[in-house]
């Protein structure tokens, strides 16, 4: 089919720029959990990869992502500097929206995944070298997983493995990615789990909370490529899963004896969202429930996982972001459901038997061993090449007035403010 369905066209690119409007949304997550010395090198970041991203996307990373398939692996450079991402449907990829709309649609999940792994080393890196990452990463780790997993041909796609809106090539893959950049880097000289850091603004970090759900369902209803009845059953999924998962993360905490804190809820929300990418497409109602429960309960204790094994993962990427994928993707095996999906599949309890569970294990653990070696591997050149991290004296000093020579927070008329003593 050729000719273009104006409703679907509009469709997704209402879901495009709802996915763009996820990108400050994570920047203003981020920013309020760290300190308000570091508050506008956070959020620097996540708005810095959407343009940088940007660029690159259109220059090659569109193509080598979804071009004409190369032994299974990556794509060809046929669709660089966008030749041939015009108006008329790529029949192959999306049917019925013009060729340049995916192709715009697929950049802001290119932009937000890079965006994503920040978390993991905020307050620490060396924006020169933030970029030098992003930039090698996205080309080298993002492109081809997302071709694996997406495009015609790639392997994980030909094998049968199932993966909606993300949870392999966005989030597993980010928060391997920010695993690796932990190790590398080391812990903060704060980093102590008796006196854990304090996040400087807890309403902006929920206003980015609520900006990331309002965002996700364009990330995941807009991935049905249409406005249709599988992109209303994502979206029901998607707001039923990260409901279910704010109320798990809060009963852990009521189990452990704690209050129900606001950060607590967030995360919930955030780790229910992130269950719910892969298999919204996929699963019903009660699958949605269920994905969503189990995923705020486990974030809520793989958030420890860094105090237990001695690494620094600053705002939880590891354990909400990779921990929540893996869930999410695993889940697929038992709750996906034809009568959702007919391009799907049948999970374990709608008779589906193990094959689509052995499918799903093997794209998971692909996106865990690609993610990590290929990012550690970056990571190390980098280091022996321009360094990754800040010194201990810019570290104190934050990275805002260090890494910019600006101060989020002014609190006097001298020309820099506390730059160096706030909080």
């Amino acid at each position: 089919m050729n000719t273009i369905n104006s409703g679907d066209t509009a469709f997704v690119l209402i879901s495009a720029a709802l996915v763009m409007f996820m990108i400050p949304g994570l920047a203003l997550f981020y920013g309020g959990m760290v300190k308000a010395k570091n508050v506008l090198a956070t959020v620097m970041q996540s708005f810095f990869a959407l343009g940088l991203v940007s660029v690159l996307w259109v220059l090659v990373g569109y193509s080598l992502a979804f071009g004409p398939d190369v032994h299974h692996l990556i794509g060809n450079l046929n669709y660089a500097f966008f030749n041939g991402v015009g108006q008329t449907p790529n029949v192959a990829l999306a049917p019925g929206i013009p060729h340049i709309a995916f192709a715009m649609f697929q950049l802001f999940f290119a932009a937000i995944t890079p965006a994503l792994i920040t978390g993991a080393f905020a307050e620490r890196m060396k924006f020169s070298a933030f970029v030098v990452f992003t930039t090698f990463w996205l080309l080298l780790v993002y492109a081809p997983l997302a071709h694996w997993v997406w495009a015609p041909g790639g392997w994980i796609r030909d094998m049968g493995a199932l993966d909606f809106a993300g949870g392999t090539v966005v989030h597993i893959s980010a928060g391997l990615a920010g695993l690796a950049a932990a190790l590398v880097l080391g812990k903060r000289h704060s980093f102590n789990r008796k006196e854990p850091s304090v996040p400087h603004n807890i309403p902006l970090t929920m206003l980015g909370a609520g900006m990331l759900w309002f965002g996700w369902f364009g990330f995941n209803a807009g991935s049905a490529l249409s406005a249709s009845g599988l992109a209303a059953a994502a979206f029901v999924a998607t707001n039923t899963a990260t409901g279910a998962a704010m109320l798990g993360w809060g009963l852990v905490d009521w189990l452990k004896g704690r209050k129900v804190t606001t950060v607590g809820a967030v995360s919930g929300a955030v780790a229910g969202l992130v269950a719910i990418t892969p298999a919204c497409g996929f699963v019903g109602p009660m699958g949605a429930l269920a994905i969503g429960m189990t995923a705020g309960v486990v974030c809520a204790f793989a958030v420890d996982l860094k105090f237990i094994a001695g690494f620094d993962d600053a705002l939880d990427v590891v354990g909400v972001h990779a921990v929540g994928g893996v869930i999410g993707a695993l889940l697929i095996g038992f709750f996906a459901q034809k009568v959702v999906n007919p391009a799907g599949a049948n999970g374990l309890l709608a008779g589906g038997g193990l094959a689509l569970l052995g499918h799903q294990a093997v794209a998971v653990g692909a996106a865990i061993a690609f993610s990590f070696c290929g990012s550690w591997i970056l990571l190390k050149l980098i280091d022996l090449t321009m360094g990754l991290r800040v010194t201990e004296q810019d570290e104190h000093k934050g990275l805002d007035h260090s890494q910019h020579d600006e101060v989020g927070y002014v609190f006097d008329h001298s020309p820099l403010g506390p730059a160096g003593d706030v909080f």
